[in-house]
C-alpha cells in the first residue's frame, strides 16, 4: 500500500489508477503555447465545435426563469422521456423512460454501472486498446480489469470467441464500445449478437458504451437495446451533441436494477446539473439535430482527408474507422516507444498526439491516436510539421558519421 508523508496511507486501490499519458503532453503543449509556439492539437477526444445554438438558449432561459433546483436522482423525467423518443426515432427501438438515469457524463454511468455490479475481485473482460478510464472504474470499484489483446484483425474489437478464451470462474462483466476510442472501430451487429448471447448466456453483465454511436460515417449502427432488454447501455451529449463541459450523460439499465440504481444514484450523484438537463432537452430539435449532422459530415471528410495523409508519410492505418473522431496508427516503421515519438513531435514539430501507452499494453508502443477535433486547415498544417519531422529525422540517421583524427 502507498503511503503519503505526514499523512494517512493511500488507498491501494490508486495502485491501479494511472495518469493519462496524454494530460502530461496536453500540459506541455500548453507551456510551449505561453512561450508563444504555435501547436496543432490532435491529441484530445474534445469536438472543436460549439454546442449547438438551440441548447445555449434553452440554459440560458432556464437560468432567467428560475429553473435551477434539485431535480429527481434519476433525471429530469421530461429529458428522459426525450432520450426514449430518440431511440424510438433513431433507432426504432422501444425503450421506456423508466429505465433511462441521467448521469454527470458517460463516465458517470460508468461508475454507476461498476458500482452496480462488483464486489471486490470481480473481473471484468475489456479490449486493450480501450478507453484508459473504464479499467481505472473498474479498479476503483475493487474490481480487477483483464485488458485482452485485440488487434487489427478484430477491428480491435472483442469478439464472442475471445470472451469465451479469457473467461473464468471469477468473471463478472464484459465492457465493448462502439464505436471506440481509441480506434474508431465498431462492432458488426452479427458479431454484437453473438457477444449478447455469450455474456448474457454466462448470466453476467453486458455493459455497451454507445457515446459515439451518433458519429458513424457510413451505415447506422444498430444500438445493444434493439438486440437486448438485458444489457446496461451508456451515452452520453458529449460527442455527438457536442456538450462536453455540460457533462450530461445517461445509462439505459435493464429493469431489475432500476431501483438499486435510484439508491446509489442518489448517493453518488445526488442530482445532476439542472441547468444542462433543461438545455439538453433542446438538444433533440430538429435544429439541433440538423446542425449535428453538419459536423458529423465535416468530421468525416476530416477522417477521409487524415487517413490518407497520415499513411502516404509512413504510418499504417490497417482498419479504417467507421466513427468516433480518431485514427489509431502503427507507428511501427517509425519508433519502438510511441511516447517518446508523441514527446519529440510536440518539441520539435509543434503536434500534439496521443501514445498508445493510455490505452493498454497491448503494442502500445507502436501506436499512437490521432484526434481529428481540429478544422482541416490545421490537420493540414499539422500533417506537414510530421512530414518535416520525419524527414529531418531520416536525414540525420543517413549522415555519414564525421571521423576526427
Amino acid at each position: 500500500m502507498a503511503s503519503i508523508e505526514q499523512g494517512a496511507p493511500l488507498a491501494a486501490r490508486m495502485s491501479g489508477i494511472a495518469t493519462f499519458q496524454v494530460l502530461k503532453l496536453l500540459a506541455r503543449a500548453k507551456e510551449l503555447e505561453r512561450e508563444g509556439r504555435s501547436i496543432v492539437h490532435m491529441e484530445i477526444g474534445e469536438p472543436d465545435f460549439p454546442t449547438p445554438s438551440p441548447v445555449t438558449a434553452a440554459a440560458i432561459a432556464a437560468t432567467r426563469d428560475g429553473d435551477v433546483h434539485y431535480l429527481p436522482a434519476l433525471g429530469l423525467p421530461a429529458l428522459r422521456e426525450a432520450i426514449a423518443g430518440y431511440y424510438r426515432e433513431r433507432h426504432g427501438v422501444e425503450v421506456s423512460p423508466e429505465r433511462v438515469i441521467v448521469t454527470p457524463g458517460s463516465s458517470g454511468a460508468l461508475l454507476l454501472a461498476m458500482g452496480l455490479l462488483l464486489n471486490p475481485g470481480d473481473e471484468v473482460l475489456l479490449a486493450d486498446p480501450s478507453y484508459p478510464a473504464n479499467r481505472h472504474f473498474v479498479r476503483f470499484c475493487e474490481g480487477v480489469p483483464v485488458g485482452i489483446p485485440c488487434g487489427f484483425e478484430s477491428g480491435y474489437q472483442l469478439t464472442a470467441r475471445t470472451i469465451a478464451q479469457h473467461w473464468s470462474p471469477r468473471t463478472r462483466a464484459v465492457m465493448v464500445a462502439t464505436p471506440a476510442n481509441p480506434t474508431g472501430t465498431t462492432i458488426p451487429e452479427p458479431e454484437l449478437r453473438r457477444i449478447i448471447d455469450e455474456v448474457l448466456g454466462r448470466r453476467a453483465a453486458l455493459v455497451v458504451d454507445e457515446i459515439y454511436h451518433g458519429l458513424v460515417y457510413g451505415q447506422r449502427l444498430t444500438s445493444a437495446l434493439a438486440l437486448t432488454d438485458r444489457a446496461f447501455v451508456i451515452n452520453g451529449f458529449s460527442k455527438y451533441f457536442t456538450m462536453t463541459g455540460w457533462r450530461l450523460g445517461w445509462i439505459v439499465v435493464p429493469e431489475a436494477y432500476l431501483d438499486p440504481a435510484e439508491r446509489l444514484a442518489q448517493n453518488l450523484f445526488l442530482a445532476c446539473s439542472t441547468v444542462a438537463q433543461h438545455a439538453a432537452l433542446a438538444a433533440f430539435t430538429a435544429e439541433s439535430l440538423a446542425i449535428c449532422e453538419r459536423q458529423r459530415a465535416e468530421f468525416c471528410e476530416r477522417r477521409d482527408y487524415l487517413a490518407h495523409a497520415l499513411t502516404e508519410i509512413g504510418f499504417v492505418i490497417p482498419v479504417l474507422p467507421e466513427g468516433a473522431f480518431y485514427l489509431y496508427a502503427d507507428c511501427s516503421r517509425l519508433t519502438d516507444n510511441s511516447f517518446d515519438f508523441a514527446q519529440r513531435l510536440l518539441e520539435t514539430a509543434g503536434v500534439a498526439i496521443t501514445p498508445g501507452a493510455d490505452f493498454g499494453t497491448f503494442r502500445a508502443n507502436e501506436h499512437v491516436r490521432f484526434a481529428y477535433t481540429t478544422s482541416m486547415p490545421a490537420l493540414r498544417e499539422g500533417v506537414a510539421r510530421i512530414a518535416a519531422h520525419l524527414r529531418g529525422t531520416m536525414n540525420r540517421a543517413r549522415a555519414p558519421a564525421i571521423v576526427r583524427v
